[in-house]
């Protein structure tokens, strides 16, 4: 039997890894996954030896707390696979946990494969050499990553990106409208402050801060916001209490942020994997994020380009804007939403943007890296 260990410690880590282990037994039945996961992966079939949430910390501050803890499931997970080896590593994101177990792992001779290039593009290009050290075959979810290893031992190839797969180029905006119950009349904007805690902790109060002068605006407007657990749904209605907002008209929504995107108008979105599921499914957005302080100020001398969006990052350009830290008050967000709501030509030339992204991304992601994973793997 085929063994292959995985370690991914995000949301979104955890959705792609789901999404491999998918077409990895529908390509070979029989193949066993364990490390460490979360319950999308779970769900597959994953063996979770420590859940994806003890890794999931935000920021160097955020890590620096948690460091013991972090560090010590590291070393007890590489004793495991050192002692049991398996036929192949897979580390989905999370680089900074993943590139130093990746470097003694194959050093022990065990085929490493990551999925999901480093943002050595966006900062870190030291990060490179790191890279060629520890892992054997990238998997790249963009289509300009695999030139940045051509002159590197490292192979890289370029798979696109599930949510492309999964996500309808042609998704209806009045039909979700309707499945949602949202009236004719009404104008709608998504709010989308982030899946974390920590992430709803410095965002939360300035979206909903921003959703109140936008309601001044536009009188008939609702907000949907959607929410991954019970946990964000509470802090998010605390934060509703604190601004005095709660009577105001927000749906707050358990998941289901592909149909709150498909239902708006324009999306209010903070920084992350959320801002490409927004252009996937093609609507125009405004993207905020904020962090503590110090893991600004380290992050923000290391930034090489101009762009912290996704959609912006794919495009090479500001195709919508973007708000950082002390820029995204709730003013500004405000006025640039609403400049979007009063814009059709201008949503419509970011929306015929996204359909091209769309396109190039859609790439049949689960099989093409399932093939690179299985001739990866060592003759029997």
């Amino acid at each position: 039997m085929i063994r292959i260990a995985m370690v991914a410690g995000e949301a979104s880590g955890d959705q792609l890894a789901a999404h491999l282990i998918v077409a990895l037994k529908r390509s070979r039945p029989g193949i066993s996954f364990y490390g460490i996961g979360g319950p999308k992966m779970e769900r597959e079939g994953f063996d979770a030896l420590w859940p994806a949430e003890k890794l999931s910390v935000r920021g160097y501050a955020e890590v620096l707390r948690h460091y013991r803890e972090i560090s010590r499931i590291r070393r007890q997970l590489l004793k495991r696979l050192l002692a049991d080896k398996p036929d192949v590593f897979i580390g989905v994101d999370g680089s900074d946990f993943n590139l130093w177990l990746e470097r003694k792992l194959k050093q022990a001779g065990i085929p490493v494969i990551h999925f999901v290039s480093p943002s050595i593009w966006a900062w870190r290009r030291n990060r490179l050499k790191k890279i060629t050290q520890s892992v054997d075959h990238v998997l790249a979810l963009f289509p300009f990553e695999p030139e940045l290893y051509a002159n590197t031992s490292v192979k890289c190839t370029f798979v696109g990106h599930p949510m492309a797969d999964v996500i309808s180029p042609d998704i209806k905006q009045k039909s979700v409208r309707d499945s949602l119950g949202i009236p004719a009349d009404r104008q709608v904007i998504a709010l989308l402050p982030g899946s974390r805690q920590a992430e709803l902790r410095y965002m939360a109060e300035t979206f909903i801060e921003a959703a109140k002068l936008l309601l001044v605006r536009f009188p008939k407007v609702q907000f949907l916001v959607p929410l991954v657990s019970r946990e964000t749904r509470l802090q998010f209605e605390i934060a509703l209490w604190k601004c005095k907002a709660d009577e105001l008209p927000f749906t707050l929504m358990f998941g289901h942020a592909t149909e709150a995107i498909a239902a708006s108008d324009a999306v209010l979105v903070a920084s992350g994997t959320a801002t490409l599921e927004t252009a996937l499914v093609g609507r125009p957005m405004v993207i905020a994020y904020k962090m503590s302080p110090w893991t600004y100020r380290i992050m923000h001398g290391m930034g090489y380009l101009p762009w912290v969006g996704l959609p912006n990052i794919l495009a090479r350009r500001f195709v919508v804007p973007e708000f950082i830290q002390d820029d995204a008050t709730a003013e500004n967000l405000a006025q640039a939403v609403g400049n979007i709501m009063i814009d059709r030509p201008a949503r419509a030339a970011v929306e015929r943007v996204f359909a091209s992204l769309h396109q190039a991304l859609r790439q049949n992601t689960g099989e093409q890296a399932a093939a690179v994973v299985l001739s990866c793997l060592k003759p029997a």
